[in-house]
């Protein structure tokens, strides 16, 4: 069993920074390989992908909204996992939620949901321009 926690979340300014933080607890199996990473949904839209990341050696992958803005990092193994988002706008208003799946990242599961068996709670992010 996996359990995700978001934090950072806020309100800020357009063209300002927020770094947003998952925390990761798990029962056990933290050697395996897998997939985290980040959704969001902002009001009346579907759920989007937003950055992927693999456990172990593999690319990270991006949403095409991103465009250089956001960076996805995280300590060794199944643990903790940031978003660093730069120059937000109003569009990047939304909840924010922190995905883990296990095995691999590939690029279409930015776009696949279902594929993630974890989610976190979310965690608001407010862009006022």
């Amino acid at each position: 069993q996996v359990q995700l926690v978001e934090s950072g979340g806020g309100s800020v300014q357009a063209g300002g920074s927020l770094r947003l933080s998952c925390s990761v607890s798990a029962d056990s199996h933290s050697t395996d390989s897998w997939c985290m990473g980040w959704f969001r949904q902002a009001p009346g839209k579907e759920r989007e992908g937003v950055a992927l990341i693999p456990t172990t050696n593999g690319p990270t992958y991006y949403g095409d909204f991103v465009k250089g803005r956001f960076s996805v990092s995280q300590l060794s193994g199944l643990n903790t996992v940031y978003l660093q988002m730069n120059s937000l706008n109003a569009e990047d208003t939304a909840m924010y939620y922190c995905v883990a799946a296990r095995g691999g990242c590939v690029y279409r599961m930015l776009t696949a949901e279902s594929a993630f068996a974890y989610w976190g709670q979310g965690t608001q992010v407010t862009v006022s321009s």
